[in-house]
């Protein structure tokens, strides 16, 4: 899954949920590559019922196939802790072993943040537009890496719901390292810095 240029992530629709889950496919085939599944804890579900979720800590856990449960599938995750100004969310391996982080840039008009690797090499800056939905990956010398988009033509259509749904596309062929650090960073726009 990780060897992959383009990933399709589609939100679980549900009434007053308390956590997340989205489904990561093949943009042309549809077919379940793996799911995010966040999993804050007993007590922070209940702090959600009376304090945003941007303020409260979360995890999310990403998983290879269809099985949120199969730890063995397990292939990264993202935790953030209690956030007030600017965030910082690390990206965890399999292991929990730290191999990236997230660092939100303090004043943005469409939200921004940066993404390093485990040595605090910026790897990627993840730039939103004035709406706030698109989203472009840019390297040090601001050459775009990489899109997110809520836009999506063609098959996927009918996917669409009131749920947040949107495309990741890579422009080079990604290591499994880069590629974890900004299938996250993509996860982290929704789960963690665009949800309420």
């Amino acid at each position: 899954m990780l060897n992959r240029k383009t990933y399709f992530i589609r939100e679980h629709v549900g009434f007053m949920k308390l956590s997340d889950t989205y489904d990561i496919l093949d943009p042309q085939t549809q077919k379940q590559l793996g799911i995010a599944k966040e999993k804050p804890g007993f007590l922070v579900h209940i702090l959600r019922l009376v304090i945003g979720k941007q303020l409260l800590p979360t995890k999310v856990f990403v998983y290879e196939g269809a099985d949120p449960d199969n730890e063995g599938k397990r292939l990264f995750s993202i935790h953030r802790g209690i956030t007030l100004f600017r965030s910082k969310i690390n990206i965890c391996d399999k292991r929990g072993k730290v191999i990236g982080w997230l660092r939100s840039k303090a004043f943005s008009l469409g939200g921004a943040f940066y993404v390093f690797s485990a040595n605090g090499s910026q790897v990627a800056f993840v730039k939103g537009d004035w709406k706030g939905w698109n989203f472009r990956f840019l390297d040090q010398s601001e050459r775009e890496i990489g899109t997110i988009t809520k836009k999506w033509a063609g098959i996927g259509k009918e996917l669409f719901t009131s749920a947040d749904n949107y495309m990741l596309s890579l422009n080079d062929e990604p290591t499994p390292e880069k590629s974890i650090l900004l299938l996250a960073a993509g996860l982290a726009v929704d789960t963690v810095y665009k949800e309420r």
